[in-house]
């Protein structure tokens, strides 16, 4: 066999992969890895899949606390959602701009450049779906602490998680794929000490903060009152505390209950970071009477914080791969903060290692 064919053939040869984290970006990575005939374990810290994909149910419906929706401009990512056409739905989100920071709304209507999609019944649905395939080789309720040489074979590589499961510590892999917040990669890369340049390549990726408000409204669904408030479904918002709002059960397949998801804006999650749930809860929902003009108490409110919600300075790559240390990091980040990007993301490093 030439030299050049018998490189290939190594390089091609079946590995074992640990990947970190099972949002969409880790998820994208597992399948394509799988596809091209690879193993893999996936570790995430959560019960399920989905990331900050996620989608909360609660006594009046569901709520999706992090992505409110994706769209589609990658032909890549529209041929992969072929495979998930009865869980994905356009939403019609009517969306209008708030105009007026300090009080109620001055409101105009936005073109509607591109289709918005959600998952149905929540946004996770479609990480889940296509986590579904991986079925034992997804690890959940396992937060990795540490990366580091295999105890056995020093060639490898093994995670140590803090978790639920009986083994806390997984060895024989390959390599390590990092799909997790930038902060969250420093934290792992810095223990692990295994990577400098990967280390120096992530220092100035930069996400913010954001604090969720989830609110319902049963008593809104009367035969007589359809909804409350505007006639708007979401809003992008300039009001000092608010970036966005949406009414969650104007989503295909969601629940009727009149329920909002109001996100809270970079700067203003920032500020109140440490604050305490219900001190947030307060002050959001001040706001979003302010907005909607619904000064009704509602039956449900609860506030969630996402400590890297949105990238605010990304990597500029799709992904990084060093393949002295075989580690691996992929992530929205990467190139931006939408739902396609971390999919990308996660694509183009499997793409890079298989």
């Amino acid at each position: 066999m030439p030299a050049a064919a018998s490189r290939k053939s190594s390089f091609s040869a079946p590995r074992h992969f640990a990947i970190v984290g099972a949002g969409m970006a880790g998820v994208a990575c597992a399948r394509t890895l799988v596809q091209a005939g690879h193993q893999v374990t996936v570790f995430e810290a959560e019960p399920g899949a989905g990331g900050r994909m996620a989608s909360e149910s609660t006594a009046f419906g569901r709520f999706d606390s992090g992505a409110q929706y994706f769209t589609v401009r990658d032909e890549r990512f529209a041929l992969a959602l072929q495979t998930a056409t009865k869980i994905c739905r356009p939403w019609s989100a009517n969306l209008v701009r708030v105009l007026d920071p300090h009080g109620r709304v001055a409101e105009a209507a936005l073109p509607s450049l591109e289709p918005h999609y959600v998952a149905q019944p929540g946004m996770d649905a479609l990480v889940a779906h296509w986590a579904q395939p991986l079925g034992e080789r997804l690890v959940t309720n396992a937060q990795v602490v540490q990366i580091e040489p295999d105890a056995l074979d020093r060639s490898r590589w093994q995670v140590r998680t803090d978790g639920s499961n009986a083994a806390p510590v997984y060895s024989g892999f390959d390599a390590v794929l990092l799909a997790v917040p930038p902060a969250r990669a420093r934290l792992l890369l810095a223990r692990s000490k295994a990577s400098a340049s990967l280390e120096r390549s992530i220092a100035k990726v930069q996400a913010s903060p954001c604090w969720t408000l989830m609110i319902a409204f049963p008593q809104a669904n009367q035969p007589t009152l359809s909804h409350l408030g505007p006639q708007w479904n979401a809003a992008r918002s300039t009001h000092h505390r608010v970036a966005w709002l949406a009414r969650e059960s104007s989503k295909p397949g969601r629940e009727p209950v009149e329920r909002w998801t109001l996100q809270a804006s970079p700067t203003w999650s920032q500020e109140h970071l440490r604050d305490d749930a219900p001190r947030v809860e307060a002050k959001l929902l001040r706001a979003f009477s302010e907005i909607t003009g619904i000064y009704a108490t509602p039956n449900y409110a609860r506030a969630r914080c996402w400590p890297e919600a949105q990238t605010q300075a990304p990597l500029g790559k799709p992904h990084l791969w060093d393949a002295k240390s075989r580690i691996g990091l992929a992530g929205d980040w990467c190139m931006g903060h939408r739902v396609e990007d971390a999919f990308l993301s996660g694509l183009s490093l499997a793409l890079a290692v298989a």
